[in-house]
C-alpha cells in the first residue's frame, strides 16, 4: 500500500518509520528525485537520482595527510598522525586526537595508505582495524642514504557504528626517523565502495 502526500510517495505503512521508504522531490524542485528512509512527513535522505543517475548522499569518503614530520621509533609500530583533511565528507575522520576513520555507514570501504620515511633500509606500513593489525604493505629495501615509501590498499568491511581504522608504520633503521610531511609522500584515503 502506498501513501501519497503532496510531492512525496510513501512506500509502506508500518508504524515504525525505519521500515518505510519515501520517494520525493525537495520542497523547491531542483531536478532531483530523492529516496528517503522514514515516513513521508519527515524522511531522512539516503540517495538521489539526478541527470547523471544515482548518487548516494551519505557515502563517507576522506583524504588526509600530516601537518608536520613525525618521529618514528625504530622497530616499533607507530600510529601516523594525519592532521590535515583535504576532504572528509561525513566528518568521520578524527584528525585532532585519535587520527582514525570511524565511518557512519555500514559497508565495504576501499582504503589506501602511503608513508615515506627518509634514510631507512626497511619500512612496512599497515592499516589497523579496531586496534589490531589488519593489512600490511610491502617491505621496501633501499640504501640508507635515500628515502623509502611503501603503499597499501585494501577493501575492508566496516559496521558503520563502532569499527574504526588507523594507520601505522614500522622501520628497522636502528635509530628514530621522521615521516615526510609532504602530502604527495604521506597520506591516507578511503571511500565507501559498497553499502550493505
Amino acid at each position: 500500500m502506498s501513501t501519497v502526500k503532496s510531492k512525496k510517495l510513501q512506500v509502506g505503512t508500518d508504524a515504525t518509520s525505519s521500515n518505510n521508504f519515501t520517494i520525493y522531490q525537495p520542497a523547491t524542485p531542483d531536478g532531483t528525485l530523492r529516496i528517503g528512509v522514514g515516513n513521508a512527513d519527515s524522511p531522512t535522505e539516503v540517495g538521489r537520482f539526478d541527470s547523471n543517475g544515482y548518487v548516494a548522499t551519505n557515502a563517507p569518503a576522506f583524504s588526509v595527510y600530516p601537518s608536520s614530520q613525525q618521529a618514528i621509533t625504530t622497530s616499533t609500530w607507530t600510529k601516523v598522525a594525519l592532521q590535515n583533511e583535504e576532504f572528509d565528507t561525513n566528518n568521520c575522520f578524527d584528525n585532532t586526537t585519535n587520527y582514525r576513520f570511524t565511518p557512519t555507514v555500514e559497508g565495504y570501504y576501499q582504503v589506501s595508505f602511503t608513508c615515506y620515511i627518509s634514510a631507512v633500509s626497511g619500512i612496512i606500513n599497515a592499516i589497523y582495524k579496531n586496534g589490531s593489525h589488519k593489512h600490511s604493505g610491502n617491505v621496501k629495501l633501499y640504501t640508507t642514504s635515500g628515502g623509502t615509501a611503501t603503499t597499501l590498499s585494501a577493501l575492508i568491511y566496516m559496521n558503520g557504528t563502532t569499527d574504526y581504522l588507523e594507520f601505522y608504520v614500522w622501520h628497522n633503521s636502528g635509530v628514530d626517523k621522521n615521516t615526510s610531511d609532504v602530502q604527495t609522500y604521506t597520506w591516507a584515503t578511503g571511500y565507501l565502495a559498497r553499502a550493505v
